[in-house]
């Protein structure tokens, strides 16, 4: 099977589980027929072969990018824009998802990119609390619940087809990858990089050295 058959046939089973603490609600884009549809042209565009990839790893989407496109750290403005998909979701743009397109820019447009990485996240659903973005690791009671789950979806993303290192995304996400993967061991390497949303909300005087940094990792990382 092809990267794009696996990671959509992923997507298309993933579950809600069960009910989070503290009025923390999962959102499920990929019940939706619009986001399959997307789903499906998205990988069969850049993921037709059998190539590994590096994985890198998020928190969980957030609700107005991969919560709502289903595709990691893409809004639809950069879904239509530079993947040249286009779409019926509301024009809604993200934080984390301008600047990684900025960087895959940078790095020399999505083919390229795509040709190379995968974008993920650790627990790959959406979370929000009274309608704003919320973390899987935000709470301890919320985590507990979750951590089955994200072990197993972990192993599940791994399986599509992953190179023996990561690079993840945001220093406390780091710090729980770097558990979850002493249970599993999936990766013998950890990157890390401050998180997009860290770096627009409060480094954004120092995007372009951030950009930088992040390009600089990544041609050093691909595998061909």
């Amino acid at each position: 099977m092809t990267f794009a058959e696996k990671a959509i046939s992923f997507y298309n089973q993933l579950s809600a589980g069960s009910e989070l603490p503290h009025s923390v609600k999962t959102l499920n884009p990929y019940e939706q027929t619009d986001v399959k549809q997307i789903v499906v042209q998205f990988y069969e565009k850049f993921y037709a072969d059998e190539l590994p990839r590096v994985w890198i790893m998020g928190i969980n989407p957030g609700r107005l990018g991969g919560g709502t496109t289903g595709i990691s750290f893409t809004d639809p403005v950069n879904l239509e824009q530079y993947c040249h998909i286009n779409h019926t979701f509301k024009n809604t743009t993200e934080l984390s998802s301008q600047f990684i397109y900025k960087c895959i820019n940078q790095f020399g447009g999505t083919d390229r990119f795509f040709s190379r990485f995968h974008l993920g996240a650790v627990y790959p659903l959406a979370l929000v609390k009274e309608g704003k973005n919320y973390n899987y690791y935000d709470s301890p009671e919320v985590y507990k619940v979750l951590e089955t789950s994200i072990l197993e979806y972990l192993k599940q993303q791994v399986a599509l087809g992953s190179a023996k290192e990561v690079i993840c995304l945001g220093q406390k996400n780091y710090q729980y990858l770097q558990l979850l993967n002493k249970q599993l061991d999936l990766f013998e390497q950890i990157h890390v990089l401050e998180h997009p949303r860290f770096i627009m909300q409060y480094k954004r005087k120092e995007m372009t050295e951030y950009i930088k940094k992040y390009v600089t990792l990544w041609e050093n990382t691909y595998t061909r």
